[in-house]
């Protein structure tokens, strides 16, 4: 059977996203859920985008809480201090206007959690992170998204990774194919050390979603995941590739240089850690101690570091 999907902007007539789909037909309703499932994390992204170009061409006066935080979340991606920067004033405007915006709330506490963790590790930080988490939880209850971002700042800065788990399955229940979701519950699940579910969800996110901005998130989880079992090359490969979506994402580019260097690659590992710098000049070793929810995870990785010569 053969379906085809395409996603038309209504007033303008412009063709967003198109995709077919061939499938056996042995079981028509488990062809139908996965198909709805492909086409809702393609559309997604698609009209993300669509309306992240449409609030950019708006007046400033026109500006309303949801454009916003449409407005904020290009800077959200790179996960860089200096780009949560730019989003905090926006999530912070939309606030005053919808004071219960869950997902304002979420991503606020997106771009603290990132302040803090890559940002000078300020206490002040984390406590407002974990804050607006909360507040999300609260007023964001119906809203995937706002779920997931809240789940991931709950295990990584509050250490609560049993709640953390809870709300990225709430969020999936509301929208199996959310990519904040199962990029954000990849990534935590990596850092748990759970390799088998961590590589599960960074697959469903690549395969319902695959050309989503968020997708170096799943990428980084997989490259984690690698490393710790002791799969170097399959852990480079994927750091790789995490890099190239996402430059600017320092994590990735560490990952990358510890894995190049337990496959006895030492100058290309040197030349990845110097990229570890100019990426991120103030990274240290201790600075990522947040991330041990399974310790074992992080001190493979932070031995591969000393070895190179990056910070402590």
């Amino acid at each position: 059977m053969r379906v085809t999907a395409q996603l038309i902007e209504a007033e303008t007539g412009a063709h967003l996203w198109a995709e077919r789909y061939d499938r056996p037909l042995d079981d028509i309703f488990e062809v139908q859920d996965e198909i709805t499932m492909c086409v809702v994390g393609a559309i997604e992204p698609s009209l993300r985008k669509a309306e992240i170009d449409r609030v950019r061409r708006q007046r400033p006066s026109n500006l309303n809480a949801y454009d916003l935080v449409l407005r904020s979340l290009p800077f959200m991606y790179a996960l860089m201090p200096k780009h949560a920067e730019k989003a905090i004033p926006l999530l912070r405007d939309a606030l005053k206007l919808e004071p219960h915006y869950g997902l304002a709330h979420a991503l606020l506490s997106w771009c603290f959690h990132v302040r803090f963790n890559r940002g000078g590790a300020r206490e002040a930080d984390r406590v407002v992170a974990i804050r607006h988490a909360h507040e999300a939880i609260a007023h964001g209850g119906d809203d995937a998204t706002a779920l997931a971002v809240a789940a991931f700042v709950i295990a990584l800065d509050e250490h609560d990774a049993t709640t953390a788990l809870k709300l990225f399955d709430q969020a999936l229940t509301l929208s199996n194919s959310n990519i904040f979701a199962l990029t954000g519950s990849a990534v935590t699940l990596a850092w748990m050390g759970n390799t088998e579910k961590a590589i599960e969800r960074a697959k469903q996110a690549l395969r319902f979603s695959p050309f989503d901005s968020l997708n170096f998130r799943a990428h980084s989880a997989m490259s984690i995941v690698h490393f710790y079992s002791g799969r170097y090359a399959e852990a480079a490969d994927e750091a790789r590739t995490a890099v190239g979506s996402n430059p600017a994402f320092s994590i990735s580019r560490a990952v990358l240089a510890a894995s190049l260097l337990r496959l006895g690659r030492m100058e290309e590992a040197k030349l990845a850690a110097r990229l570890v710098l100019d990426c991120e000049p103030s990274f240290k070793i201790q600075k990522l101690s947040h991330l041990a929810l399974e310790p074992a995870v992080l001190s493979a990785l932070s031995d591969a570091w000393r070895e190179l010569g990056l910070p402590e």
